[in-house]
């Protein structure tokens, strides 16, 4: 899932950044508002963790401008300890949770899946199709019932089209969600994991479907009827 981070101070970005994407997160990271309201009028991402104290334009005024364009992307908004005024302001603008600093990373990943389930309509913490499951706590899936192994980007890209539930995706933005903003990553090289995922679902009814000018699409094939 592609996650924007928005924080001013060097050391905590940069180890939320690892910690999110040692989870499997692709984490684009922005340091002010300004860069943040731009980016966030071009590119698509699964979740906003936006920090309130930003320089150039603070936190407050890029959610508002956020929801406004009426971009429901969930937002989860960090608040120095104490500040109950910004967490209400936030809440009140359309932010979907608050975490107070000093917090533990182990609980921001958990709040950032859960914002990511609810966003796409799963409350509960497994999504199936056909016989391919998928558990979003701990990010598994699996194939008639066993585990099924994936690399990194593998699971990725199948986290992506499963979470669709049943909308297609074009290659551009599976590519965007993977990588994040990389312009020295080609789009074309998601080819190759929608092909190694195949391979790999080749044996069941669940499929990585091509629909023309659409993208690619995750769905469970009808079996075919027994012969009498």
């Amino acid at each position: 899932m592609r996650v924007l981070l928005v924080e001013d101070n060097p050391t905590l970005a940069n180890s939320l950044t690892d910690a999110l994407t040692h989870a499997r997160f692709a984490v684009d990271c922005m340091h002010d508002g300004e860069a943040a309201d731009h980016v966030l009028r071009t590119q698509d991402y699964a979740l906003v963790i936006l920090d309130l104290g930003l320089p150039k334009l603070d936190g407050l005024e890029v959610l508002r401008r956020l929801r406004q364009r009426r971009n429901p992307v969930p937002v989860l908004i960090l608040t120095a300890h104490g500040s109950v005024e910004d967490r209400v302001k936030g809440l009140d603008l359309g932010a979907d949770d608050y975490l107070a600093k000093p917090f533990e990373l182990t609980e921001l990943e958990a709040r950032a899946r859960a914002l990511i389930r609810r966003s796409h309509g799963h409350e509960g913490t497994r999504m199936e199709c056909g016989p391919l499951a998928y558990d979003s706590v701990d990010r598994s899936f699996r194939l008639d019932g066993e585990p099924l192994a994936l690399t990194p980007r593998e699971r990725a890209v199948l986290e992506v089209l499963i979470l669709r539930n049943g909308r297609a995706i074009n290659k551009e933005t599976l590519s965007e969600k993977i990588f994040g903003i990389d312009e020295s990553v080609n789009p074309d090289a998601i080819e190759i994991y929608v092909h190694r995922l195949r391979k790999k679902l080749e044996k069941s009814t669940a499929a990585i479907v091509t629909l023309r000018g659409l993208g690619y699409l995750l769905e469970a094939k009808t079996p075919p009827a027994s012969q009498a």
